[in-house]
């Protein structure tokens, strides 16, 4: 008798699946590639055919060029050799997908990175039951528990409105994170002008012409120094140190992270204001959506395996640790 998913192998850079001669997320061009979001340690450019969302290839397109991409929209069914295949939300940025896959009477969902909290920049989590649940595990430790995400917008409010002489430079990954925050302080009732650094330019552009409303934004090249003063400004991780910064009036340094859970990252870090936002699923959220879709057999692809395979060992779930090669903890 075959072994459960035995027509799905994981490689260095990335998985195969076999029937329909395709890899899944792959660190390096391949002839058919299936692609569950945009992050760059999941889509890659180069790959002679790529099926995903229309979103995703769209942030592909900003990122790496035209790509021959084959749209999918969620929950339309198609075929790639013997496997039948389709993609649900995963709630983790714009166009991000888990990847259905049904093969010889078996059901395998490659979930990609995924979250199970509301947010207004993307459709949220599907689940969809099965026999193999392939996750991810960035937050797969008990002490990783993410905060209301509200709670987190009014600390950074209420920071921004205690000095108004000062701005509020908010580090966030330029793909998903900075979006999201950007919406979410818009759902708070803040309404003024929000500044960015020009490496969020070309995605913050692209969720609007996406149907993502952002507000008024503006570019930080040009502006005076006083006329940030009383705003946040977003930029990536990297420019929070950066001698950029230096332009902006006595910033208070913030960064948007699931990380920012651990106090000592932050301190190490330079961060003022510390807010765990994060777009990963956490250790509750990863072991709740395991008991709800009562998988035969879970494989943790990148983050925190051991403790998840425990986990899942614990509760007579065979598990397995994939160890993908390039899958990233980023920034979140």
């Amino acid at each position: 008798m075959a072994r459960l998913g035995s027509w799905i192998e994981p490689f260095d850079e990335g998985i195969y699946v076999r029937p329909a001669d395709a890899w899944i997320d792959p660190s390096q061009p391949k002839e058919r590639a299936l692609v569950t979001h945009g992050h760059a340690d999941h889509a890659r450019g180069g790959h002679s055919e790529v099926w995903a969302t229309p979103e995703t290839l769209a942030i592909m397109g900003v990122r790496y060029g035209e790509q021959n991409g084959n749209p999918v929209a969620y929950g339309e069914g198609f075929r790639v050799g013997e496997v039948d295949v389709r993609f649900v939300p995963a709630g983790h940025v714009l166009g991000s997908a888990q990847i259905v896959l049904e093969h010889a009477g078996e059901r395998i969902v490659v979930s990609g990175d995924y979250k199970r909290r509301e947010d207004p920049t993307c459709a949220p989590f599907e689940p969809v039951p099965c026999d193999i649940f392939i996750t991810e595990a960035t937050f797969g430790l008990p002490v990783f528990r993410h905060p209301d995400t509200g709670s987190e917008i009014d600390r950074l409010l209420h920071r921004l409105h205690s000095d108004p002489s000062r701005s509020v430079l908010v580090g966030a990954y330029a793909l998903g994170k900075a979006q999201r925050v950007i919406t979410e302080l818009r759902r708070r009732g803040h309404e003024q002008p929000i500044y960015y650094h020009g490496a969020v330019e070309r995605l913050c552009n692209l969720y609007e012409e996406l149907g993502v409303s952002l507000g008024e934004m503006r570019h930080t090249a040009g502006a005076k120094k006083e006329e940030m003063a009383g705003h946040i400004v977003m930029a990536p991780p990297s420019a929070l140190n950066d001698r950029w910064s230096r332009r902006l009036p006595d910033p208070v340094t913030a960064m948007a992270s699931g990380w920012m859970r651990i106090r000592q990252r932050a301190r190490q870090s330079n961060i003022e204001l510390p807010l765990v936002i994060s777009d990963h699923a956490d250790w509750d959220e990863l072991t709740c959506t395991i008991r709800e879709l009562k998988p035969r057999e879970v494989w943790i692809t990148h983050g925190r395996e051991e403790a998840l395979k425990h986990w899942c060992m614990l509760h007579q779930i065979k598990a397995r640790e994939l160890n993908l090669v390039g899958y990233e903890d980023e920034d979140d």
